[in-house]
């Protein structure tokens, strides 16, 4: 089936397992695409609270604006082989389906009407870390540097990213970087890039979105800060989130 074609109107979602510093990654994602000035609107879906349990992450991309939920996966990154069965069948026909090729694709997850790019995540860590937290971790940020090939993500934008989330942790800026250098080589020498859905700084954006100021932020966050700018003193935490307001 031919692959599908659209520019800054999509929907990505990523399979992943909780407690691997996915969460970051995929923030990360979400908001390289937003700083492109590409509307773009990510929330978590069944979010697991449980290390080693699976959760996902959907982002919508709409050169309109739109917010909410679609329906519909047109590209799938599934790093997590609990729930592939689930996550391939929720892609679209002509959709892409992107995963740790390390290990061949069992062939009862094949699909003749989806295209499917593999990424040997794991093999790469295993090669560049010792450290087995860091391969845990890098291998998220690897294949946000993939991405960033296959959907022709602005990687300046990545680069500067990485130096606001780890400002005053310097020593963690140029290892980050480059692992999203390892994801990045990797796409580029290995396929077609970008694909056929992918990003365009300057292309076709409605009206009513630039012509207003943005910010990207949680529900969470607005809802602390929101107390803050009434006067109230807040203190917030992950996963539970509980507000205690007080004078």
């Amino acid at each position: 089936m031919q692959a599908k074609q659209s520019i800054n109107d999509f929907v990505i979602k990523f399979a992943n397992v909780n407690g691997t510093g996915s969460a970051s990654a995929n923030g990360m994602f979400a908001k390289a695409i937003f700083r492109m000035g590409i509307p773009v609107s990510p929330r978590n879906i069944f979010p697991s609270n449980i290390q080693g349990m699976p959760t996902w992450y959907e982002v919508r991309v709409s050169q309109d604006g739109y917010l909410g939920r679609r329906g519909g996966i047109d590209i799938m990154v599934c790093v997590n082989p609990q729930s592939m069965k689930r996550d391939v069948a929720e892609v679209d026909p002509g959709g892409y389906f992107i995963y740790d090729s390390t290990k061949p694709l069992d062939l009862r997850l094949v699909r003749q009407d989806i295209h499917y790019i593999g990424i040997p995540l794991t093999e790469i860590c295993l090669r560049e870390y010792t450290d087995a937290r860091q391969r845990l971790l890098f291998k998220n940020v690897i294949y946000v540097g993939a991405l960033s090939a296959l959907l022709n993500i602005d990687f300046a934008v990545l680069k500067d990213l990485v130096a606001d989330q780890f400002k005053g942790k310097e020593k963690l800026i140029t290892p980050n970087i480059y692992a999203l250098e390892l994801g990045h080589q990797y796409a580029s020498k290995n396929f077609d890039c970008p694909i056929g859905i992918h990003l365009e700084r300057g292309h076709k954006v409605a009206k009513h979105i630039e012509d207003f100021d943005n910010i990207l932020m949680d529900g969470n966050t607005a809802a602390a800060l929101g107390a803050v700018y009434a006067g109230a003193t807040v203190a917030a935490w992950y996963p539970i989130t509980p507000l205690y307001i007080g004078g």
